[in-house]
């Protein structure tokens, strides 16, 4: 089986859309997950509704390389969402031919965070795209059993970055439970097996490595090949790595073909090993 891979937004999050859609396709990726709703409050992105002039371009210059939309992103669920917010980036995404819309659990009511995400589940059915729950190390949702639990009961699905697996407590084994189908797509990225340096301020810690210090596959020990054998064959997996420092010493496009070589490299051996019928696929 051929796993596709893609590039999540964050990885090269300074480019508009259309742009990140012509590096993936120049590093020989499937898709992209592009960003059409701020992460945090006051986040300057390339405006995405529905007639603006970067949607448009984009999903022209997806029409020419081939290169699809997997999934769009981000929005934190917390005690005050609701379809206003989730409505326009449902409407861009169905245009750009997303299955997937990345959610957060931010609202520390479980009750009502629950049913915040079936509200949304609903009216992202309409437009072809579930959304997915992803553990945040840092948020009130972190770990994977609390976030399955959570999409289960609203009927979504689960976004797991290997990145807060490691940092919110959580295991391969987690990952290995789950089942099949809250699984459409699986973040890759690298980073050592503690937060680096002196954390001080814990929650602001890991926000800076989660979005500026990540590193490519191979380059951290995460056990990576073990979380891609615990989830269902053939997921996809999306490069998730934004560097600050690698950034600055390569261009857009060596960026992302340095890590989609690392990622093919690292997908040859758990995939070739599972097809070989070895014994140990997690070395």
């Amino acid at each position: 089986m051929t796993r596709q891979i893609g590039i999540a937004h964050l990885t090269l999050i300074a480019l508009a859309p259309p742009e990140l859609v012509e590096v993936a396709a120049a590093a020989g990726l499937d898709f992209v997950g592009l960003r059409v709703h701020p992460a945090v409050p006051g986040e300057q992105i390339t405006p995405m509704h529905p007639g603006s002039p970067a949607l448009h371009e984009t999903i022209s210059r997806l029409d020419d390389t081939g290169v699809v939309v997997r999934d769009i992103e981000f929005l934190p669920l917390t005690a005050r969402t609701g379809p206003d917010d989730w409505n326009p980036a449902l409407e861009a995404g169905a245009l750009l031919g997303a299955s997937v819309f990345t959610v957060t659990g931010a609202d520390p009511d479980r009750a009502r965070l629950i049913d915040t995400l079936s509200h949304l589940t609903a009216d992202a059915a309409a437009f072809g795209i579930r959304p997915a729950l992803e553990p945040i190390s840092y948020q009130s949702v972190s770990r994977i059993d609390d976030a399955a639990s959570i999409a289960r009961a609203a009927g979504a699905a689960l976004m797991l970055d290997p990145l807060h697996i490691q940092r919110g407590g959580n295991s391969v084994e987690d990952v290995a439970a789950l089942d099949a189908d809250l699984i459409p797509v699986l973040q890759l990225c690298d980073a050592p097996l503690e937060l680096p340096g002196d954390a001080g301020d814990r929650t602001t810690a890991l926000q800076y490595e989660a979005r500026r210090n990540r590193l490519p596959v191979g380059q951290g020990a995460l056990p990576l090949a073990a979380l891609l054998a615990a989830a269902p064959a053939g997921t996809p997996v999306s490069l998730e790595v934004p560097n600050e420092r690698l950034q600055s010493a390569h261009s857009a496009k060596e960026f992302a073909a340095m890590n989609a070589d690392a990622a093919r490299a690292l997908i040859e051996h758990v995939d070739g090993a599972a097809v070989d019928g070895e014994d140990d696929p997690h070395a």
